[in-house]
């Protein structure tokens, strides 16, 4: 199972939310770059970066940290927030992004996103975020009338390079990932998943690997040090 540690943008700084409320937000550094080397350097292959401020309003107030943070490492990066255009997703990917994450676009113009998926095959994610198994679209802001595994089957036929599955009620709050849920989602699609949401310990990261998740990601456990990086991918086989 792969391990995506998380760095989420904004204002430039490295952030965390609770349950994706901009409200309750925890900053962690100044320097997304030097939080990114700090990753690749105990082991980490890939990297999620979250833009909160193009989730919110389209802004690219963050794209300066993007650069930077492509910049200063060496491994793979996807990045999610605010990627609801053609024209954005080429500007993205032209920076050096590996993949990109696509939510609430995906859910409202399906067919929009059927197209992307086959211009760009294999650098597209289906972000889906959930509430008590229904779709949450506009930064978490709205619930729509749509399970989650049935937005997902919609799109496995597409050559999209993976779901990321956050589960909103556990995102931030250390409390442990909806492995059920998560583990529901693989069994459901032939795409890899990768479970997000929760996880706070290593044996969290262990009973999503042992779910079969094809990935996690990991974000404020590794910067409250619950979670040792290099543990978890020992743990994950990654």
């Amino acid at each position: 199972m792969e391990i995506w540690p998380a760095i989420d943008l904004r204002g430039g700084k490295c952030v965390r939310l609770r349950q994706g409320d901009y409200g309750q937000e925890t900053v962690f550094g100044d320097d997304p770059a030097a939080m990114a080397r700090r990753w690749a350097d105990q082991g980490g292959r890939h990297l999620h970066l979250v833009d909160l401020d193009a989730a919110r309003d389209g802004s690219s107030a963050n794209l300066a940290s993007v650069r930077a943070i492509i910049e200063a490492i060496d491994i793979p990066c996807e990045l999610g927030g605010g990627v609801r255009s053609e024209q954005r997703i080429v500007e993205l990917l032209e920076i050096g992004l590996a993949r990109l994450v696509v939510g609430t676009r995906a859910l409202k113009e399906p067919e929009w996103f059927r197209q992307v998926c086959r211009q760009f095959p294999g650098r597209l994610v289906l972000g889906i975020d959930a509430r008590s198994g229904m779709v949450a679209t506009d930064g978490w802001l709205e619930t729509s009338q749509t399970s989650a595994v049935e937005l997902a089957r919609q799109f496995e036929s597409e050559p999209i390079a993976a779901i990321v599955y956050t589960d909103i009620a556990t995102d931030g709050m250390m409390a442990g990932p909806n492995v059920e849920a998560m583990a529901e989602m693989q069994r459901s699609v032939d795409v890899p998943v990768v479970a997000s949401g929760g996880v706070t310990t290593v044996d969290d990261v262990r009973r999503l690997a042992e779910a079969g998740m094809a990935g996690c990601i990991i974000g404020r456990a590794l910067y409250e040090g619950t979670i040792d990086l290099k543990e978890a991918l020992q743990v994950a086989g990654s």
